[in-house]
């Protein structure tokens, strides 16, 4: 068997059927090819190491769901910088819709997770967590929260006409029924459920939600905004004791009453005037009352003389007062007293 290389005393090597190559020579050639190839590989694995290392800062700025490559401008800093320091309200804002404005970048940075509603954070962190670098809900005044807050929701169906508000009016503001971070509940971002809510302020409506004579709410079977629109209505409805309602209207314009009450809606050939000019209040109370129907006097003819008077000041038929003794007398014959179809006397 004859070997593979044969070595000889000229340190050459000779390979089977080929002449010899000095070993010098060719063993630097090779060197020489060898030492390229490895410093080629160095040059490419310091290359790698550098990028990466540039792109730390980056990562991990970017919140889970984010690309690591997004860069943050114009004093911003993500929301994962503010999770750093308030990794409490971090927690409960992660459980909520304004959550989802995180990883969607189409309105910009100034529509993005934390930053969204408190703007550019960067000053505030540079500052160490100076408050006064940053929007803070908690010492801003009411008009200031809630234009930040319309900045987003002024286009909401419900937010339309927010200018409206008697809320706003009364320096009530978004903070004072919602929470971003805290909230009470999933509906809506409110500190608590209804009507417990709106009890905070309505103290005189939970009284009469407590008569024997009211609609549901304590039950369960409504809430208040069923009836009412918080955020403002397109127009208002002035009720006979004076005070003014965000009540909302169906479709077809008229009161919120006729949602539920249908049947008492019409339209009639002969209207009773008062339902249109005052609407259901004029003869009922809306939250409840300690008489039948929700009426305002326990006597239905002193409730009906209350307009058909003698007056000067009347414009409505007259009744004789002294039909009155009569705790009934006028349902029993004017039994149409929502609007008639066959006689304009309500019979």
């Amino acid at each position: 068997m004859v070997p593979l290389y044969e070595c000889v005393r000229d340190e050459t090597y000779v390979p089977h059927g080929e002449k010899g190559v000095p070993m010098t020579e060719k063993f630097k050639k090779h060197q020489m090819w060898f030492s390229l190839f490895i410093l080629l590989l160095f040059q490419l694995g310091s290359g790698l190491a550098f990028a990466q290392e540039k792109a730390a800062p980056a990562a991990s700025s970017a919140v889970s769901g984010q690309t690591a490559d997004q860069t943050y401008t114009d004093g911003y800093v993500g929301s994962e910088a503010c999770k750093t320091c308030h990794d409490e309200a971090y927690a409960g804002f992660e459980k909520t819709p304004h959550w989802n404005t995180v990883n969607d970048t189409r309105g910009g940075q100034s529509k993005q997770g934390c930053e969204g509603c408190h703007g550019p954070g960067g000053a505030h962190v540079d500052g160490g967590g100076d408050k006064t670098l940053i929007f803070d809900f908690k010492g801003s005044k009411p008009k200031e929260i809630n234009a930040r807050c319309l900045t987003c929701h002024a286009s909401g169906t419900s937010h339309l006409n927010s200018a409206n508000s008697f809320h706003r009016q009364n320096d009530v503001s978004c903070t004072d029924c919602h929470s971003a971070h805290h909230a009470g509940g999933r509906e809506k971002l409110l500190i608590k459920a209804q009507p417990d809510l709106c009890y905070t302020c309505h103290q005189q409506q939970k009284s009469q939600f407590n008569m024997p004579f009211r609609h549901r709410v304590n039950e369960g079977f409504m809430t208040c905004t069923d009836c009412h629109n918080q955020h403002g209505t397109g127009g208002f409805w002035q009720s006979s004791n004076g005070l003014t309602r965000q009540v909302k209207t169906s479709a077809s314009g008229d009161f919120v009453c006729f949602k539920c009450h249908t049947e008492k809606q019409g339209p009639f050939v002969f209207e009773h005037t008062v339902v249109k000019t005052e609407g259901c209040a004029a003869c009922h109370i809306p939250h409840g009352g300690a008489n039948a129907h929700m009426l305002k006097y326990s006597n239905v003819s002193l409730l009906c003389l209350s307009c058909h008077t003698s007056a000067a000041f009347g414009h409505a038929p007259l009744m004789d007062p002294a039909m009155a003794t009569n705790q009934n007398a006028c349902p029993l014959c004017h039994t149409q007293v929502h609007g008639p179809n066959f006689n304009n006397d309500l019979l």
